[in-house]
């Protein structure tokens, strides 16, 4: 199990568990992902982020798996440490 295209999830619900913004952050994901033999995929999404007087687009990595594996994925991510890209329920 590991990163797999978008369309490998074929009919089935996914859900996008984190955004990361940096290269690095984004290979820690990978890494806790397969380390627990977690099927995900990665598209590249805009997110906004604001500076002191402005607000700027810039392109994450967004990761998707299957929406019955969401929370699981997000308690890994979680005891990891990855908290700044993981997005609550609500949100996916």
């Amino acid at each position: 199990m590991s990163r797999v295209a978008i369309e490998d999830f074929n009919d089935e619900e996914v859900a996008r568990v984190y955004l990361a913004a940096r290269l690095g952050e984004a290979q820690l994901v990978e890494a806790e992902l397969d380390k627990n033999k977690i099927d995900y995929a990665v598209e590249v999404e805009p997110y906004l982020a604001s500076a002191v007087f402005w607000v700027s687009e810039y392109q994450g990595a967004a990761f998707y798996v299957r929406a019955a594996n969401a929370e699981f994925c997000g308690e890994v991510l979680r005891a990891a440490g990855l908290t700044a890209g993981l997005l609550e329920k609500e949100f996916q």
